[in-house]
């Protein structure tokens, strides 16, 4: 029980630790990928365009001489001076802020999209980073194994009871194994060139991944109700909302629009009568109504909005089809990963007993080295295949996880 406890702790610790490390990689990518950082500034313009909403009409100011002056019973008008300023029908400015914080909320929302892509695509990366070198360690794992056995077929071409030629197959057993690792490191290399420009970082900095990872005995049990708060459809909903407000705005500049305004008129004093209002200069006030009475381009919004908006929502539902899908298709992988795990973790145990029998075998001089290649052949896939297998698990559960949380 003891032994027992000390694994779960170890297999905690180590899960513990593969998920820190990966998180820490997620955050430096959130905190310094361009792409997040465009979407960050398109979502500062959109906050900002909330107080460019919160304006009026210009103010107009107007002044005009009369070239023949009116005669009018106080004198004679010399010129025209006037200031007139119209404003929106009341709530307009503010059914604009509305719309513009609408338009912003949708855009935040493409920055949690972004965001949850690029951990997607760091995950996915790192556990190909992890692939490779776990590979590799099997490939060491296997060039030790030959070279063991190279070592008894030498001892047995010594006493005759092998031939030089399975010392060469052997040989050339490990230098294709050599080439397979060289190759991998290639791969690495660039894999590890893609993921430092995913945290946009140097190139050629080096990548730690765990040595080891293990599928976990059970899986978090997911629904399919969960998918509706993936940002994907959030996305939607947040357009929907900004169309409902685009048409509350249209409403409200379809009122009219009121406008105060004062005109100035400097008036000559006559010189043949003279009474109390002679040269009183005139001062009018104004009050005028702007009213749309023959503009159809009011209706024709509200009709593009409604269009918009049911357009909204099949594109919601389809996006919906499509995650539920993806959905059903990265738990079918997952599972399938772990079934394949399975076996080859069966099938390597058996091929660990077969080895256990030719060195035995050895023992009484009847090894046959044509069978330990086969048998080290057999051992190298099924390590390879369950490497894959622990790969392909946790890509699928990386992309559960953008589905879901």
């Amino acid at each position: 029980m003891k032994k027992l406890k000390y694994i779960l702790v170890f297999l905690f610790v180590s899960a513990f630790a593969k998920a820190q490390q990966l998180q820490s990689y997620i955050k430096e990518a959130e905190a310094n990928n361009p792409e997040i950082q465009a979407f960050e500034l398109r979502y500062n313009i959109a906050e900002e365009k909330v107080n460019e909403a919160n304006w009026i009409p210009n103010t107009e100011v107007s002044a005009g001489y009369f070239v023949s002056e009116p005669e009018t019973r106080v004198g004679a008008q010399r010129a025209r001076i006037g200031v007139k300023q119209m404003l929106p029908w009341f709530g307009t400015i503010t059914a604009r802020e509305n719309y513009a914080t609408a338009m912003a909320d949708a855009e935040y929302v493409d920055i949690t999209i972004a965001k949850r892509k690029l951990a997607l695509s760091v995950a996915q990366s790192y556990y190909r980073l992890y692939s490779i070198r776990a590979k590799q360690a099997v490939l060491d794992e296997n060039i030790q194994l030959l070279e063991t056995y190279e070592r008894l077929a030498l001892t047995s071409v010594e006493v005759g009871k092998a031939s030089a030629v399975d010392v060469l197959r052997l040989q050339i057993r490990q230098n294709e194994l050599h080439q397979q690792k060289e190759v991998l490191e290639e791969e690495f290399t660039a894999e590890q060139t893609a993921f430092n420009n995913l945290l946009n970082r140097d190139s050629m900095m080096t990548v730690i991944v765990v040595p080891e990872m293990e599928i976990p005995q059970e899986d978090p049990f997911y629904n399919n109700e969960a998918l509706s708060l993936n940002p994907e459809l959030l996305k939607y909903d947040k357009l929907y909302e900004s169309v409902a407000q685009s048409e509350l705005l249209n409403q409200r500049e379809s009122l009219p629009m009121i406008g105060f305004g004062v005109d100035y008129l400097p008036v000559t004093e006559r010189s043949d009568v003279n009474f109390s209002d002679n040269g009183k200069d005139v001062l009018m006030p104004m009050v005028s109504v702007s009213i749309p009475i023959f503009n159809n381009r009011y209706k024709s919004i509200s009709k593009q909005n409604e269009l918009r908006q049911q357009e909204i929502e099949t594109q919601r539902e389809q996006r919906l089809n499509v995650l539920e899908s993806a959905f059903a298709k990265a738990q079918s992988q997952r599972n399938q990963a772990r079934i394949a795990y399975d076996t080859q973790d069966r099938n390597l145990k058996q091929a660990q007993d077969a080895e256990e029998i030719l060195v035995k075998n050895y023992e009484t001089g009847t090894i046959d080295f044509n069978d330990v290649l086969d048998i080290q052949e057999l051992q190298l896939k099924f390590q390879m295949n369950q490497i894959e297998s622990v790969q392909m698990y946790y890509v699928q559960s990386a992309i559960i996880n953008y589905l879901i949380n």
